[in-house]
């Protein structure tokens, strides 16, 4: 195929995607250009006009109009001394002091799509639970001391290096160290609620790792006698800690 052949159908598809806003195609390009003389002719495209056959430019640039309005609008009624905005500023730093939902996203997406989202680590064993499932008990044990508004939780005697399991599935949100409560797995799940486990001696998970129920997430401190395993446990739901034993069932 001559190179004046070439140029006339590049000018005919660059004519077609300007008159029907088609983005641009590189393989039905190709598809025009065939053996010339038993070798391949190889189309180059011109690299500044290429574009990824996602990308809508409209699109974008609508994006980017619509979140500066509301960056702009965010700020006026943060800068704005009139006491009705009082109540829009607390809305909004509300929805921004709450913490994102990992396990109900995570849940939605696989609902609609079939597949885990990217962000989260994929477990060997690709077929999704159920979700009508019974709570696991987290570790066998007695509770030494009760839920309180102070302490937010219970904290439980248990055997020593006993391992405490997930009491439902969900994404860990937090792995690390908790003041007061030491080594600590945050767990949020599809229905809103958060599982703290504290006191942990190791821990087994890791941040966004998805977890089923009964998966063991770690073991158990040691106690002050060094002969028992102490550990802390709560139930957050909606922002605010309840009774675990409202819930679930303890020795």
């Amino acid at each position: 195929m001559d190179r004046h052949r070439v140029e006339q159908i590049r000018r005919e598809l660059n004519k077609r995607r300007r008159q029907y806003g088609v983005t641009r195609d590189r393989k039905v390009e190709e598809t025009f250009f065939e053996q010339d003389g038993g070798e391949n002719f190889v189309f180059e495209s011109d690299p500044n006009e290429s574009i990824h056959p996602l990308f809508k430019k409209e699109v974008f640039f609508m994006k980017i109009f619509i979140s500066a309005i509301l960056v702009l609008l965010i700020a006026i009624i943060f800068q704005s001394p009139s006491q009705k905005m009082e109540e829009a500023r607390a809305g909004i730093k509300k929805t921004f002091e709450r913490e994102f939902q990992f396990a109900v996203v995570a849940d939605w997406y696989e609902e609609k799509f079939g597949q885990p989202l990217a962000l989260f680590p994929v477990q060997s064993d690709s077929k999704r639970e159920s979700q009508q499932e019974s709570f696991a008990m987290p570790v066998t044990g007695k509770i030494l001391e009760p839920f309180s508004e102070e302490q937010q939780g219970i904290i439980m005697e248990t055997g020593t290096e006993a391992k405490v399991e997930a009491i439902s599935a969900g994404t860990v949100t937090f792995a690390g160290k908790k003041e007061g409560i030491g080594n600590t797995v945050i767990i949020q799940h599809s229905d809103y609620s958060e599982t703290w486990y504290g006191k942990l001696e190791h821990i087994s998970v890791k941040s966004l790792e998805k977890v089923k129920a009964g998966q063991i997430i770690g073991t158990v401190s040691s106690g002050e006698d060094r002969e028992t395993g102490e550990f802390y446990f709560a139930i957050k739901q909606h922002d605010t800690f309840i009774d675990p034993i409202q819930v679930m069932k303890f020795e």
